[in-house]
C-alpha cells in the first residue's frame, strides 16, 4: 500500500514507527490483566514506562472473523467503474450538500469539498475504497461534526485551510498504520486494544476514523498551521489517539476523551 500522492504544498503522512510499540522482557512479574482479556488466551507480559501490561497474542473468534472483515475492506481498491463505488460517490455528495446536485462524478463541483481536482476516484491512491467509506460514515453518523468542519462558521471553507476531502483519505491511511492491521499477530498493546473494541464494536475503526479526524481538526485550528505543517498535526493526532486508547478506562471507542468532540 503506497503513500497518497499530493501537489507540493500538501504533504503525504509518512511511515513510523508506532510510539505505543513494546519491547518483550524476561520479566516474571504478575501482570494484572485487563477485564476484557478472555480466559484461555495466550498472553505475554511486556514492560512499558515501568508498568506491567498484557498483550494477547492468541485472538477470539469473533476478533479473528472482524478482523479479517476489516482487513478485506481495506484492500479494495476504488474502481470507478463499479457501480457500487460510483454510487458512494454521489452519496457522499449528497450527504455533504445537501439539496445541491451534483452535475457528473467528473466534475469542478468535487473541488468545493477538497479534492485535488475533477476526479475525486485519483486521490484514493493509497487508502482505497476504505477512504470513502469512513468519509461517507462521519457525514451520516456525526452530520453536525461533519458540516461543521467541511464548512466554517460564516462560510469559511476548510478547504481553505486544509483539502477537507484529502485530508479525510490521509487520515485513514494514518489509522491503518497506527493498527499495525496487516500484521498476523498483534504487535504492539495499541493493536490489542483496539481488536477488543472491534470485537465489541463491528465499527470501531470508522467511530475512530470521525474521533482521529476531529482531534487533527482541533489541533490544526489550536497550531493555527499551515499546509506545509499538515504531517506534523498528523502525527501529533496519532500520538494523541495512541494516548486515549491507553487509559485503563477505556474499553470502547466511546470512551475516549476525544469522543465528546463529536456531535
Amino acid at each position: 500500500m503506497g503513500l497518497l500522492s499530493f501537489n507540493a504544498t500538501f504533504i503525504p503522512i509518512c511511515a513510523s514507527s508506532s510510539s505505543s510499540s513494546l519491547s518483550q522482557t524476561s520479566d516474571n512479574a504478575t501482570c494484572g490483566s485487563p477485564a476484557w482479556i478472555g480466559k484461555g488466551l495466550t498472553c505475554v507480559c511486556f514492560k512499558r514506562k515501568g508498568n506491567c501490561q498484557r498483550i494477547c497474542i492468541s485472538l477470539t473468534p469473533l476478533q479473528e472473523e472482524r478482523l479479517r472483515r476489516l482487513q478485506r475492506r481495506m484492500k479494495v481498491y476504488f474502481d470507478g467503474s463499479k457501480p457500487d463505488h460510483q454510487e458512494a460517490l454521489r452519496a457522499l455528495w449528497s450527504a455533504s450538500f445537501p439539496g445541491q446536485d451534483l452535475q457528473s462524478l467528473i466534475s469542478d463541483q468535487w473541488k468545493e469539498m477538497g479534492w485535488q481536482g475533477r476526479d475525486p476516484s485519483t486521490d484514493f491512491r493509497g487508502a482505497g475504497f476504505i477512504s470513502l467509506e469512513n468519509l461517507l460514515f462521519f457525514a451520516k453518523t456525526f452530520s453536525t461534526s461533519f458540516q461543521r468542519l467541511l464548512k466554517r462558521q460564516g462560510g469559511k471553507e476548510a478547504v481553505w485551510e486544509y483539502p477537507f476531502a484529502v485530508a479525510g483519505v490521509n487520515i485513514t491511511f494514518m489509522i491503518m498504520q497506527m493498527l499495525d492491521l496487516d500484521a498476523t499477530k498483534p504487535r504492539t498493546f495499541v493493536r490489542a486494544v483496539f481488536l477488543q473494541m472491534l470485537s465489541e464494536n463491528e465499527w470501531a475503526f470508522d467511530l475512530l476514523y470521525c474521533v482521529a479526524f476531529v482531534v487533527m481538526d482541533k489541533q490544526w485550528q489550536e497550531k493555527n498551521a499551515t499546509y506545509m505543517e499538515f504531517n506534523d498535526v498528523l502525527k501529533s493526532t496519532r500520538v494523541q489517539l495512541e494516548r486515549e486508547l491507553l487509559m485503563d478506562d477505556v474499553l470502547r471507542i466511546e470512551d475516549m476523551p476525544s469522543y465528546s468532540l463529536l456531535c
